[in-house]
């Protein structure tokens, strides 16, 4: 299939917001260009997180091997840069073998830590990051962005209000050094050889079309035991603070089962988190280099057909 040396191909990322698709798009490039996954999703690397993750069967992978999959029990603390250096040395050794390295999912920090090597940061410090847990529950994201305006006037420029992730971190890195981050982001490690030939391709669905089907996929997970897995991850000992059970979905249910809300409102924060979601990772992809845009679904045939066509083109040069 190929007519250029691995070394000099684009090396291709499906993203786009969460139900769109990718996964299913993802295999058929697979399929197409005898490539490999590689796991994107900052959720799917954590082992006996089944049901809320939508991580795709065995059987359903059409013999396409998938790498950095439960790759993490929930009680690690798996960062950006842990990803960064497995997905780099995984798409070497995809390469190695002749073979195409598809990055599929929605997490764009972890594509951009992949892109733009993160500086050694400080251990996590778990009491520190709950007690800003609790602030950001109590009194919101602008909140603990006013607090960094504070301390790294400089960071909190670059970091929307609403954008609490970041915003932590960079908390989290000030309380910890007592230094701001953003003095430390000039230290970057150089770029790895083969971050230039990153080309994403992004869905890009209707939205009443896609809200819908993350309000009824969320329903399907509920009715398949979701409830049941976070009790028994609990039981097995993961902690309600785990950074596993921060993701959407999984942290309304720890909040239910901890008999803080109903579950009637867990299912439905848990709706509303997640659209939440898909449109700040559309945002996030609107603003990264090498994005080429379809319209529609990555599980519809001709959205998938006209992916393929385009990357023909793209791969052969």
């Amino acid at each position: 299939m190929e007519s250029t040396p691995s070394g000099h191909r684009p090396i291709i990322a499906v993203v786009g917001p969460t139900a769109s698709g990718k996964s299913e798009l993802g295999i058929a490039i697979a399929v197409r260009f005898d490539g490999e996954i590689i796991n994107c999703d900052s959720v799917q690397v954590y082992r006996r997180l089944i049901i809320g993750t939508a991580k795709v069967p065995p059987e359903e992978r059409r013999g396409v091997p998938h790498h950095l999959i439960d790759i993490v029990e929930p009680t690690e603390h798996f960062t950006a840069g842990d990803y960064a250096r497995l997905a780099g040395r995984t798409i070497q050794r995809i390469e190695a073998r002749g073979k195409l390295p598809i990055l599929v999912g929605g997490t764009g920090f972890y594509l951009r830590a992949l892109r733009e090597p993160l500086f050694d940061s400080p251990p996590t410090d778990l009491a520190l990051r709950q007690r800003l847990h609790r602030l950001l529950e109590r009194h919101g994201p602008e909140h603990l962005h006013r607090l960094l305006a504070r301390v790294d006037p400089a960071s909190a420029e670059r970091i929307a209000p609403r954008d609490w992730s970041r915003t932590m971190r960079a908390l989290e890195f000030y309380f910890q050094t007592g230094e701001p981050i953003s003095r430390h982001l000039e230290r970057r490690p150089a770029p790895p050889p083969f971050a230039a030939r990153l080309r994403l391709i992004a869905l890009h669905p209707p939205r009443d079309r896609l809200y819908q089907r993350i309000n009824e996929r969320t329903e399907r997970m509920f009715a398949r035991g979701w409830v049941d897995e976070v009790r028994q991850l609990l039981e097995s000992g993961v902690p309600p603070t785990a950074k596993a059970l921060g993701a959407h979905g999984y942290r309304r249910i720890v909040q239910y089962v901890q008999g803080e809300i109903p579950l009637e409102r867990a299912i439905e924060l848990t709706k509303r988190d997640v659209r939440h979601y898909a449109k700040r990772q559309l945002t996030w992809f609107r603003r990264e280099p090498h994005v080429t845009w379809f319209e529609g679904f990555g599980d519809d045939p001709q959205v998938q057909a006209r992916v393929i066509e385009f990357l023909e083109r793209l791969i052969r040069g």
